[in-house]
């Protein structure tokens, strides 16, 4: 069973860091790759970084530069790093990966961003 279990979110001050983590189980992400998405109110959810099984990664353009993602395969994790924080980056930011056409997503971890 695919478990994906996200955390590092927080309340932060604009212009802040944060540090996501999403921890796989039942699926390695270098094998299947992982996604970031995050969904802020009033939106629907966007996809905010992906890191194919090779280690390439891949950002949509309106989140290029601020958002970095990473993997540890030894600890089956991702990462999505998140520089100068803003308050429009709040919401629920989920990880999220696929085998056999099959979506397998987290329970999210909330961000919140104030001046």
């Amino acid at each position: 069973q695919v478990q994906l279990v996200e955390s590092g979110g927080g309340l932060v001050q604009a212009g802040g860091s944060l540090r996501l983590s999403c921890a796989a189980s039942g699926i390695q992400f270098a094998i299947n790759g992982m996604n970031w998405y995050r969904q802020v109110p009033g939106n629907q959810r966007e996809l905010v970084a992906a890191i194919t099984g090779g280690g390439t990664t891949n950002y949509p353009d309106s989140m290029k530069g601020r958002f970095t993602i990473s993997g540890d395969r030894v600890k089956n994790t991702v990462y999505q790093q998140i520089h100068s924080l803003k308050p429009e980056d709040t919401g629920v930011y989920y990880c999220h990966t696929a085998r056999n056409w099959k979506d397998n997503w987290g329970q999210g971890t909330q961000v919140t961003v104030f001046d």
